[in-house]
């Protein structure tokens, strides 16, 4: 671990797209629920498969549905019947 982070945005850039796979795992992290957050006391949780997720961008907002592979090198998640 490093005891200084760059606050460069090109190397925080580089650091972001360049990330291995067990630091893109956090860095694919998604918000909770406002009932889940109150029960687990935590505001965010990296994705897995069988998650159930809802879908906030693109074209495909506001349905849910269930994580049925996270592609951490292509940084995409695929979610069932979407």
């Amino acid at each position: 671990q490093k005891a200084t982070v760059s606050s460069s945005r090109r190397k925080s850039r580089k650091a972001y797209f360049t990330a291995p796979s067990h630091i893109r795992r956090k860095l694919m992290s998604a918000p909770l629920s406002k009932d889940l957050r109150t029960k687990y006391n935590v505001r965010s949780l990296p994705i897995r498969r069988d998650d159930e997720v809802m879908i906030c961008r693109g074209h495909y907002h506001d349905r849910e549905g269930k994580v049925t592979q996270v592609y951490r090198k292509k940084w995409s998640i695929h979610v069932e019947r979407v």
